[in-house]
């Protein structure tokens, strides 16, 4: 474990050794590489699990290509885009639609999130149940997305889902969302991401919102799927 730990680190310029004062640390256990909040111990840790937890039960029961970020991006019969997710994350949709056989690039620039992601990808890759298909639709990308959205070849959609602040207390929100607010902070280039997206996608843009936030940049999508808690704007391309 301790060399993988330091393969990460070096990969994504993170510090390694226990001296850094910040309450957020990456630590590598028997179940992945894990953030934690050491201020706040009782949220647990956040890992990259594509195999197993909520990933594997919306892949297994989420209702396949009838969902709703199925038909955000365009999926129908004898269609099955490829995808850009510009802001993954924990990489969490993005393995939804690459299980439903859309090729998926992943996309993360804040070092300590994309040693998490790929940590995750790289324990999806050697999972006996979906370790083929991993390893043949999914690839991970560290850097700046608007760079990233230009250097790496056109896809059919590109898939934004970018911070936005919870109106909900920090009781109801969850784990993940709450360390990861305090880790990246709000993504203040998300209107200029659109604008480049847009341009760069072959057939649309998706941008994943809650269902109380206003449009991103003020542009009024396309149309709309909405979901109970979200909704997913669809902008089609400009190109």
């Amino acid at each position: 474990m301790v060399a993988s730990a330091k393969a990460l680190a070096k990969q994504f310029a993170l510090p390694f050794g226990g001296g850094s004062s910040s309450d957020l640390q990456l630590v590598m256990t028997v179940q992945g590489l894990t953030l934690r909040d050491r201020q706040q111990p009782k949220l647990g840790g956040v890992t990259v699990d594509w195999a197993a937890g909520s990933v594997a039960h919306r892949r297994n029961f989420g209702g396949g290509r009838g969902q709703a970020i199925a038909k955000a991006v365009g999926m129908k019969q004898g269609q099955t885009p490829s995808v850009l997710d510009a802001t993954a994350g924990l990489g969490r949709d993005a393995m939804v639609l690459a299980s439903l056989g859309c090729q998926v690039s992943l996309v993360e620039r804040h070092p300590a999130v994309a040693a998490l992601l790929y940590d995750g990808y790289q324990r999806a890759c050697l999972n006996v149940d979906i370790g083929d298909w991993v390893q043949q639709r999914v690839s991970c990308h560290h850097g700046e997305s608007e760079l990233m959205i230009a250097e790496l070849p056109r896809h059919d959609v590109v898939y934004l889902d970018p911070m936005y602040p919870h109106r909900q207390k920090s009781a109801a929100i969850k784990k993940e969302m709450r360390v990861f607010q305090q880790l990246v902070g709000a993504d203040l280039d998300a209107e200029s991401l659109l604008a480049v997206a847009r341009q760069r996608a072959n057939k649309r843009v998706v941008v994943k919102r809650p269902d109380y936030a206003e449009f991103l940049a003020g542009e009024k999508p396309h149309h709309q799927i909405v979901t109970k808690k979200n909704r997913f704007d669809v902008y089609m391309s400009a190109s």
